[in-house]
């Protein structure tokens, strides 16, 4: 992950540097050489791919920025809205690096280890899934919540074990296509990281948050945010909030967002916009061979 990056390109070898160098340990040694269960811990893997997904960005800025591409908007999903307000200037790199690491570990202490799940539901309308989550609630007396709007026929939900198991039960029963457990370390947002959202509040109290350059689709609200305390809460209210990522979309829809490029590893998203909307223009670059198709596409050349 990221390898290729940093060898063809010094900006995303010098991001890899400045994230090892704000951790004060090789974390790129550890997603270049493994081994894969010290990446698997989240304290590792956010920082990991927030920085992989930064060199993206900045790799994707350097190269477009020539042919005048910049963005207009920024948006990211869960630990991706960090990145976002990276590339928007709200948080210096390796302020970020540091608070996702600890989000991370708060996050890993928050639940005891095997106590909570997620489960992606697919094929039921949203409102069924949460009336499924709230019967659940009514039955086992545990937590269970939608933690991700994904698309119109994709939602997570994320509580105690007992709780996502029902809810994912009674989904089945209203309908739906799967419901399938997720391999996840912690059931990230509910209300069951409330320690971990003590713990990010506290963070960003003591690192220094900017106004955006650029709108900022916040997760917890589904709109944009534009100033240093709107950018602040919504990354606070995120870690026990439901990620409105079919919102974000239509916020950026409606403050005109024509093409949409996803940086980092993987093509997730631009896998969830084709299911929220397929007439909108998904790009992506993790790569070389995705930065050339990109700026291709973006300038016609294609």
């Amino acid at each position: 992950m990221g390898r290729e990056l940093a060898e063809r390109f010094p900006v995303a070898k010098q991001t890899l540097a400045e994230a090892d160098e704000a951790l004060g340990f090789a974390l790129s040694r550890i997603y270049f050489e493994g081994p894969e269960d010290e990446l698997k811990l989240t304290e590792n893997t956010q920082p990991a791919i927030l920085t992989v997904s930064v060199a993206a960005a900045r790799v994707l800025a350097e190269h477009g920025l020539e042919q005048g591409i910049v963005p207009a908007f920024a948006a990211g999903h869960s630990l991706g809205e960090w990145s976002a307000h990276v590339i928007a200037g709200t948080l210096g790199f390796a302020d970020a690096v540091r608070a996702v690491k600890a989000r991370g570990r708060a996050m890993q202490q928050a639940v005891p280890a095997g106590a909570g799940a997620m489960a992606a539901v697919l094929a039921l309308d949203a409102a069924q899934v949460a009336e499924a989550c709230a019967e659940a609630v009514q039955e086992t007396g545990l937590v269970v919540q939608a933690a991700n709007l994904n698309s119109p026929s994709q939602t997570v939900i994320s509580g105690a074990v007992a709780a996502v198991e029902k809810a994912s039960a009674l989904c089945k029963a209203k309908g739906a296509r799967r419901a399938v457990m997720l391999p996840v370390s912690a059931p990230f947002h509910c209300t069951l990281m409330r320690p971990a959202q003590e713990e990010v509040a506290r963070v960003l109290g003591s690192i220094t948050v900017n106004d955006p350059r650029i709108p900022v689709a916040a997760n917890v609200t589904g709109s944009m945010v534009t100033t240093a305390d709107a950018a602040r809460d919504a990354l606070i209210r995120q870690v026990t909030g439901a990620v409105r990522w079919v919102d974000c979309v239509q916020s950026l829809k409606d403050a005109g967002a024509e093409i949409y490029i996803e940086a980092g590893p993987g093509k997730v998203l631009c896998g969830l916009l084709k299911q929220i909307d397929p007439a909108l223009k998904a790009l992506n670059v993790e790569d070389a061979a995705s930065l050339e198709k990109t700026l291709a596409e973006l300038t016609g050349s294609a």
